[in-house]
């Protein structure tokens, strides 16, 4: 099947749940979105900066209505080429990133803060005892949050937690949480986006 054909059959299997489906094409070429935009899909989520200015200038340019989120780690050497080519980020993950991003022009660009959900030490994120203080002291304007539960758990608990925060914060309007094997799940627990890349492309 093809990336629409899937596109369509996810939709279809959300049916009232309708979360925006966010198309993670991370490792794919150029040429594998392309049919997703003719298609007039927009919202699109890649890991790594390098790669992202390498796939998507020249796309951005043809499709200038694209909506592009980083969904990665930023590093800190990073934050001018990912402010060029990227929408959103969707991974702010500190305090210390979100002071230096506050730093530059950022009009037009959205934010949305990491959560480690499960306290993982080898993931970046803010903890569940830190998200609310950062929330309330953003020198960014964040407006949505985005998890990774962690592998081998079940999801529900942290997508329900996710949305635990986002009602204590009345600017929190989006919740990325969900990917190709909990995606329905995550819709299920009112996933505002949800993050899709073998689902949609097949693997990599």
């Amino acid at each position: 099947m093809s990336s629409i054909d899937n596109l369509n059959e996810i939709k279809a299997k959300l049916g009232s749940l309708c979360p925006a489906v966010m198309a993670v094409s991370k490792y794919k070429p150029a040429s594998a979105v392309i049919p997703l935009l003719d298609a007039g899909h927009r919202l699109f989520g890649e890991n790594r900066v390098a790669e992202a200015l390498e796939k998507w200038q020249d796309l951005k340019e043809k499709y200038p209505d694209i909506n592009l989120h980083l969904i990665g780690h930023l590093q800190r050497n990073k934050i001018k080429d990912a402010l060029k080519i990227f929408d959103a980020i969707d991974t702010i993950d500190s305090q210390d990133l979100a002071e230096l991003l506050a730093r530059h022009d950022i009009s037009g660009k959205t934010f949305m803060a990491e959560v480690n959900t499960g306290s993982e030490p080898q993931k970046t994120g803010f903890l569940p005892n830190e998200i609310d203080a950062f929330l309330e002291n953003s020198p960014l304007p964040i407006t949505g949050l985005m998890c990774i539960p962690p592998i081998g758990e079940e999801p529900s608990p942290h997508f329900a937690f996710l949305k635990t925060i986002a009602k204590r914060h009345s600017n929190i309007k989006e919740l990325s949480m969900g990917m190709s094997a909990d995606y329905e799940i995550a819709a299920a627990q009112g996933a505002t986006i949800i993050r899709l890349g073998t689902a949609l492309f097949g693997s990599r």
